[in-house]
């Protein structure tokens, strides 16, 4: 009987304002990004291989996403879960940059029904894709920042920032709608002074 050697799996440190994030990939996509000490985070094997080649798209993502330019990632993704695991973990794409939905709510999206909000928190809690698949935009039903694998430091870190990008685009559409209507206002004083 022979064995099947194990899939190469890539691995590279690289540093973020959240401290160092451990990115690792398979041959079919991303398949995780850790922030030190974080929770559930797998042991390394020695079978991995350290490797910056993979991750060029990824950390490219990843600052852009920190310097306030990428509001959601395009990256092929291959996260290990239990089909359950990764029905949550793709509701978690669907919530908007810089918004939040309790787990209950998460609960309802994957089709629990009342009291599911434990285990939608559970597969959240498991979550492998960092701030590529926002967990950190679920939030207790009074809106406090209960539990984040990364810890609440960061979750808060996260949406505080989130929230602030937001803030800062909308004043600028604001401004740039505000400017519009003056001019188009300015032209149509112009046409009736002339007619």
């Amino acid at each position: 009987m022979t064995r099947r050697p194990a899939a190469l799996v890539s691995t590279f440190r690289i540093p973020s304002p959240l401290g160092p994030l451990t990115l690792v990939a398979r041959a079919e996509g991303l398949a995780g990004v850790y922030m030190a000490g974080q929770a559930h985070a797998p042991p390394r094997r020695a079978s991995w291989v350290d490797d910056a080649a993979p991750f060029d798209d990824v950390r490219r993502q990843l600052d852009e996403y920190f310097a306030g330019e990428r509001t959601r990632f395009e990256l092929r993704l291959a996260p290990e879960g239990t089909p359950f695991q990764r029905r949550v973990w793709d509701a978690l794409l669907a919530i908007p940059h810089g918004e939040t939905i309790s787990y209950g709510e998460l609960a309802r999206r994957v089709g629990l029904g009342p009291g599911g909000a434990r285990a939608a928190g559970q597969a959240n809690a498991r979550n492998p894709l960092s701030i590529v698949v926002p967990c950190h935009r679920v939030v207790g039903a009074d809106g406090s920042l209960t539990g984040y694998a990364g810890g609440e430091d960061r979750k808060r870190w996260l949406l505080d920032r989130e929230r602030a990008q937001l803030a800062v685009r909308y004043r600028s559409t604001m401004s740039v709608s505000s400017s519009a209507a003056s001019r188009a206002r300015a032209d149509s004083s112009s046409a009736s002074t002339a007619a």
